[in-house]
């Protein structure tokens, strides 16, 4: 079996704006049954996120974000650069973010945040035996390191302390890793 009778095809694509983060495009796109219809679509180069664990508990950042005009309890991330590896902006950003170098990072899963109207892809990964020294964060983050205890942590995410989606993912990984599920 096919997609063919799926697949939306881009017949003109508009510039709405291009910024350092994201591009926005709005695009005219054919339907599969022939017809037309307009998508606005937002092109983000991907970004990678970190499961951070010790023994015991696992590690959070805590950072206001404008778009939600709220501090979430978010796992480490960050945008990967033009020509950089995911592998390499993983290790960066889990040095800035945490102050921590691993001896391993295992990639877990890749997925998209919002397919509806973004292309941004997400690659997760799972470190292993961190140490932890100084952060290294750039000059517009601003962000405190929170560490949880494994058995504390589903009753975080049934409080709504967690709320975003790449968050919610790896807790449950851990959860499940850890037989808390």
């Amino acid at each position: 079996m096919t997609d063919e009778h799926l697949i939306e095809k881009t017949k003109s694509a508009e510039d709405i704006y291009q910024g350092k983060i994201i591009d926005v495009k709005k695009l005219t796109a054919e339907l599969p049954d022939g017809s037309e219809a307009f998508r606005e679509v937002v092109y983000h180069k991907g970004a990678v996120a970190l499961i951070v664990t010790d023994d015991t508990s696992m590690y959070f950042v805590r950072q206001f974000r404008i778009s939600t005009d709220e501090v979430l309890l978010e796992i480490p991330a960050g945008k990967v650069e033009t020509g950089e590896h995911p592998d390499d902006t993983a290790r960066k950003e889990l040095k800035e973010e945490t102050g921590a170098t691993a001896e391993s990072l295992d990639k877990l899963y890749e997925f998209y945040v919002s397919p509806g109207f973004s292309n941004e892809l997400i690659h997760l990964y799972s470190t292993k035996n961190v140490s932890f020294d100084n952060m290294e964060l750039e000059d517009d983050e601003f962000l405190d390191l929170v560490k949880i205890p494994f058995q504390e942590l589903k009753t975080c995410m049934h409080n709504g302390e967690f709320r975003d989606g790449k968050t919610l993912v790896a807790v449950h990984h851990v959860l499940a890793e850890k037989g808390y599920l």
